[in-house]
This record gives C-alpha cells, sequence and structure tokens, in this order.
C-alpha cells in the first residue's frame, strides 16, 4: 500500500544533491558534496551534517513516512556520523557512502513503488543486538589487551 501524502521530493533531492553529489573531482566521475568538506571541520562539521540529514528525515516523517523507512534512514546518516568523524578516514568514507542520496533513493522507493512498509521493530530489534555484540568484543577485547600489558609489565618488573 503506498502511502498518500507524499512529499516535495524537490527540495529533499536538492539538499541530498547538495550534501552528497553537487561536485565532480576533475578528470575523473567521482562525485562529492559538501558534506565531506564540512566534516574537515573537526566536531561542528560532522555534527551540522548531521542535522541537516535529521532535519530531512523529520521532513518525511512528518509526511507519514513508515517506521521501516525512517528507521533505515537514520541508520544510514548515523554510519555516515560516526565513521564521518574520523579524520581523514572520515571525509573518505563521506564521499564513498553518500547517506543522503541513499536515503532518496530509498524514500523514493517507499512513495513510488511502495517499498520499506511496516514498523521497522525487527531492523531496531537487529542493530540494537547487533551494537550489543560489538560493545560485548570491544570490552572483551580491552579486558585481554589490559591483561596482557599487566602480564608484560610484571615481567619486566621481575626481569
Amino acid at each position: 500500500m503506498k502511502p498518500t501524502t507524499k512529499p516535495n521530493l524537490k527540495w529533499i533531492r536538492r539538499i541530498s544533491q547538495l550534501m552528497d553529489s553537487k561536485f565532480t573531482i576533475p578528470s575523473t566521475s567521482i562525485k562529492f558534496g559538501i558534506d565531506p568538506l564540512v566534516g574537515l571541520i573537526p566536531g561542528l562539521g560532522d555534527l551540522s551534517s548531521y542535522v541537516v540529514s535529521l532535519m530531512l528525515i523529520y521532513t518525511i516523517r512528518k509526511n507519514g513516512a513508515s517506521g521501516k523507512l525512517i528507521t533505515k534512514m537514520l541508520l544510514n546518516v548515523s554510519i555516515d556520523a560516526i565513521i564521518g568523524a574520523i579524520p581523514v578516514l572520515g571525509a573518505i568514507f563521506d564521499i564513498w557512502f553518500k547517506a543522503n542520496d541513499k536515503n532518496l533513493r530509498l524514500v523514493q522507493e517507499y512513495y513510488e513503488e511502495g517499498k520499506h512498509q511496516g514498523s521497522g521493530k525487527g531492523l531496531l530489534f537487529l542493530i540494537i543486538l547487533l551494537v550489543i555484540i560489538i560493545i560485548a568484543a570491544l570490552i572483551y577485547i580491552a579486558w585481554w589487551a589490559v591483561m596482557e600489558l599487566g602480564e608484560l609489565f610484571s615481567t619486566y618488573q621481575s626481569g
């Protein structure tokens, strides 16, 4: 079932393009927007890009988008913001990942093809489970590293 309230995709398309694919690197087919450029400003750059992306998602949500669509869009911009915050690597990732362009495709599929319907609870559960597994793995690795360093330090002290 297609949703009845379709937002102004022209405005969303313009903002997405400005953020992710407005410019082309000369002599290549690589496109980029202001997201990786603004992201070069430590802290503030990635935060401002994240806020712009959230505004787009808020607009879509106000127009009755499904929970599943919103969850997928939030996942895209959150991945973009988290990895984009890594100096240098983040800018390269922003050029490649293009969260806003991905979200625009999701929105078009939702409104034009009726895809991404539903609450998104299953996807949200999967994301939370994955985050818990990653956190548990990081805690285990940190614990293991501390134990190894402690053993190395005690060996160094006694030798």
